[in-house]
């Protein structure tokens, strides 16, 4: 087992790996690949000369193994198997995607007989201040209601907590539909609630059209949000949903809500500006719920917890099936989608494993592309099954596994007395509807309908003012966007432009200079409801409004980067545009006259 020393900071040093000194003096200039046989950890070394640097051989992305990569010829470069993102191990930076991520280093300590160790830094864990022991719970003390997607309604004594309320209206603009029928009493469930919390801003975990009929009965209910670099409810003023009781909480501090209850909500690792993840202490039992985070808290967290819940589905960007061009064939996406599921099938597996909770339930992924223009998308999209997983994880473990059904109910205090407990589970009472067979389609879209007749787009030079007011520039890419139908055939007399984000101009051809070009095909009902309003690029990209070629094959991070996470807070102020534009076309009219 790794040595674990406490350091007078308080942060503790995890030797993961030891080198004696023949096992130094056998390293390679370059990469080497190296792995810890008892705990089956795999690192990489970088050797120049006598310089030494290491890291763990996890892809800061996804979590994926990096191999050699053949075509860097200067032995610096490593590529990760499951998305091809390159790591340059001389200088721990990402090169593919440019300008990303810095890969997170491992401590070289050299002993005195000339070996080295690879250390960890970690700093103490937030969820161990203030230890309490876990006392037995009461049958019915602790019940965890499963309502639909990732929603869960908890019963922690006489307090009620719900998390990530998504129960009517779609998600990512008209991309994603509810594949459960909620309970009936879905609103009574959350205006009952003590407080709610909210793990990030994506629409299928802050809902505002679920939000609006909260607000109307209950304004006031108090909601917890994590301190992101992006604020989770920035959109709110812009919505038109009144909810006075918003708070925003620190990360890694307990939030106390009465003698026996309090709750910590952490950060992801990959994504600390929006993404976070929760725990939630009642009488010293932990309940760990890690929602989308791709790294929480930087791969940190509790173990043995009384339960654990996280994604589980995949198919939740556009990636691969909007792409086309290229080596996007059907034949090559549906292999990926097949590898991919999984990979993070056996990734979600591993991981409950080495967490080891007592009970452990997927959720967090049961949506469907159900609108019948994405049929192509429903079709070929395909998911990880919950059952599936959870199989996988009793097959490998002792972990007891929960399959939620809405409306269904895990008694938390009768399960950790007795995993056999056929009353630890309680099922929806027959002939409860469990699947939605209709979405109310034209409430949501005629949204959009507004949105593309909006005056503004009378004017071409709407173009100029939203990519301005967007602030992407000084970067080598040219893009061309092309409105269409629903069906992705362009408008004859849609919007068809580029730009290029070098010197943010707005070319009738391409330059003749070497730049990487990308060519985004948008339903037009959704991009002008996203420029209008100031929106994520998140409504397009992962609710499958787009379909895109880009030449090369790369991935632009900065560009996607900005547009789906750092675009102003503020929206464009169209009015004034408005009013510029009618004077100046006034102006015009008056020259032409005279």
């Amino acid at each position: 087992m790794p040595a674990i020393f406490t350091c007078n900071d308080g942060q503790t040093a995890h030797t993961l790996l030891h080198l004696a000194s023949a096992e130094v003096e056998s390293l390679k200039e370059g990469i080497n690949f190296l792995r810890n046989k008892e705990s089956g950890k795999n690192f990489i070394i970088y050797k120049n000369g006598e310089e030494l640097r290491a890291c763990k051989n996890l892809c800061k992305h996804q979590g994926g193994t990096f191999i050699k990569d053949i075509e860097d010829l200067g032995n610096r470069t490593v590529r990760c198997t499951k998305h091809n993102w390159k790591l340059d191990v001389s200088s721990m930076k990402y090169v593919n995607p440019p300008d990303s991520f810095c890969q997170d280093e491992l401590v070289i300590e050299n002993d005195d007989e000339n070996g080295v160790s690879l250390v960890e830094l970690s700093p103490p864990n937030p969820w161990d201040s203030d230890p309490r022991m876990a006392v037995c719970l009461e049958g019915g003390e602790v019940q965890v209601t499963y309502l639909t997607h990732a929603c869960m309604d908890l019963k922690l004594g006489n307090k009620h907590m719900v998390f990530d309320p998504w129960l009517i209206g779609p998600a990512f603009a008209r991309g994603w539909w509810l594949l459960h029928e909620p309970p009936c009493d879905w609103l009574e469930r959350l205006c009952r609630a003590d407080l709610i919390y909210i793990s990030h801003m994506h629409s299928d975990h802050l809902s505002y059209p679920t939000l609006k009929k909260l607000s109307e009965k209950r304004p006031d209910i108090p909601i917890y949000v994590g301190k992101t670099e992006r604020p989770v409810f920035w959109y709110l003023d812009k919505s038109g949903v009144k909810l006075t009781n918003i708070n925003v909480v620190p990360f890694g501090i307990w939030q106390e809500v009465d003698e026996n209850l309090r709750f910590m909500i952490l950060m992801d690792g990959v994504h600390p500006e929006m993404d976070t993840c929760i725990i939630v202490e009642y009488k010293g039992n932990k309940i760990l719920n890690t929602v989308d985070c791709t790294r929480p808290n930087g791969g940190k967290l509790p173990t043995n917890v009384a339960l654990m819940m996280s994604d589980f589905a995949g198919g939740a960007s556009g990636f691969p099936m909007t792409f086309s061009g290229g080596k996007f064939t059907e034949e090559w996406k549906s292999q990926f989608i097949k590898t991919e599921r999984k990979k993070l099938l056996n990734y979600k597996a591993q991981l409950v494993k080495d967490l080891n909770p007592q009970i452990y339930c997927p959720f967090a992924g049961y949506f469907v592309e159900e609108h019948p223009s994405d049929k192509y998308i429903k079709e070929t999209n395909l998911k990880n099954d919950a059952a599936e997983l959870n199989m996988l994880i009793r097959n490998t473990s002792d972990v007891v596994t929960w399959t939620p059904k809405p409306g269904a109910i895990l008694d938390l205090g009768r399960l950790l007395i007795d995993p056999t407990d056929k009353n630890g589970i309680i099922d929806p009472p027959p002939g409860t509807k469990m699947f939605k067979d209709s979405w109310d389609y034209d409430t949501y879209l005629s949204i959009h309908s507004f949105s593309f007749d909006d005056e503004i787009f009378h004017y071409p030079s709407w173009i100029k003012e939203y990519f301005s007011w967007a602030g992407f520039k000084g970067y080598n890419l040219v893009l061309r966007m092309i409105e269409t139908d629903e069906h992705f055939v362009p408008l004859p007399k849609g919007y068809n432009y580029l730009v290029d984000f070098l010197d943010l101009s707005f070319p009738t051809e391409r330059p003749e200079r070497d730049h990487p070009y990308e060519e985004i095909s948008s339903r037009a009902t959704v991009i002008r409801h996203v420029v209008k309003h100031g929106l994520l690029w998140d409504d397009l990209y992962i609710g499958f409004q787009t379909r895109i070629q880009r030449n090369p094959d790369i991935y632009h991070h900065q560009f996607w980067n900005h547009f789906q996470i750092k675009l102003p807070l503020t929206p464009p102020d169209w009015k004034v545009f408005l009013d510029r534009e009618k004077e100046n076309n006034a102006t015009l009219q008056n020259c032409s006259i005279m």
